[in-house]
């Protein structure tokens, strides 16, 4: 699908009408549309994919996907850009740059918001360190504490915004990493159960913030066939309430649409992955009415 033709596909009156609410209840006068764009597992794709690439011809590629958020912000003006993780590591810009690039590139595409990685690990905790200065944007993770290394204090735990009036709280998540990265590399960070932090962040964002969209970014993977034991995003979906959202990655799932999960207490939640490398953009659409009643509708860009 064309960028301009998906643009159009999503407003907000083909939205409503597809979704099957009345305008009577849902008028375009009162709807507040909040746009959520997302990467993940980006792995220091700079340049888009060589044409005689056997997987991924002429896709991706920093310039292409700037392009696109650009025509987005342009005909949505309440948008989030968010990264669910692994910016570091998979081509040689990141063995030269060290992540300088990287970090460097997001900030001109004006991302929000970035949760944190295994492979964001790969020059160690001041190898990440030495790379901060060089994000004008945010990272949060609840269930990593950083205390006793020299990320203490450069990463919060949730992060909350408000646009046209929704507040929107968003919290981070990362991926047990024992005996996925090197002690050395992640020296004393504390990894904490991302089921008992969620609940946590959700009786502050929910309940205490009045948070009218709560979304979990995270890098705990999509699901596990193999291994039932390990908290995956659908996992946590189940485990939890009061989550909107949850943006994942780690597991390279390519999605066409957020999969729909039912949570605790039985209501919907949107699980969303667009793949890797940045060959896609995702992008998710919440609907508001002057009640705050929201609907969403979501799908996966090529870059």
């Amino acid at each position: 699908m064309k960028r301009r033709d998906f643009i159009e596909k999503t407003a907000a009156s083909t939205a409503i009408l597809g979704l099957g609410l009345s305008l009577s209840s849902f008028t375009a006068e009162d709807v507040k549309q909040i746009t959520i764009l997302h990467t993940n597992d980006v792995h220091s794709h700079i340049d888009p994919f060589p044409s005689d690439d056997p997987r991924n011809p002429n896709m991706g590629g920093v310039a292409r996907r700037a392009a696109l958020i650009e025509t987005i912000r342009h005909d949505a003006e309440n948008v989030l850009l968010l990264d669910a993780g692994d910016i570091f590591q998979g081509t040689p810009y990141f063995n030269y740059y060290g992540g300088e690039l990287e970090f460097k590139l997001m900030s001109m595409m004006k991302y929000d918001l970035s949760t944190i990685g295994n492979h964001d690990f790969d020059n160690g905790i001041p190898g990440l360190y030495a790379q901060m200065p060089h994000a004008k944007f945010d990272f949060i993770s609840a269930n990593y504490d950083f205390k006793n290394t020299l990320m203490d204090g450069l990463v919060k735990p949730y992060k909350i915004f408000v646009k046209n009036g929704v507040k929107i709280g968003v919290f981070g998540l990362g991926v047990k990493l024992d005996g996925l990265v090197d002690k050395k590399m992640y020296e004393e960070t504390v990894y904490n159960d991302p089921v008992e932090v969620s609940q946590d962040m959700v009786r502050i964002l929910k309940h205490e913030q009045k948070c009218d969209l709560v979304i979990c970014l995270s890098h705990l993977g999509y699901e596990y066939k193999n291994d039932k034991d390990m908290i995956c995003d659908l996992k946590l979906a189940t485990l939890t309430q009061d989550i909107d959202l949850i943006i994942g990655g780690h597991t390279h799932t390519f999605l066409d649409k957020p999969t729909v999960v039912k949570n605790l207490i039985g209501n919907e939640v949107l699980v969303n992955q667009v793949g890797c490398y940045g060959i896609n953009l995702g992008r998710i659409d919440f609907f508001f009415d002057t009640n705050k009643n929201k609907v969403s509708s979501g799908k996966s860009i090529i870059v």
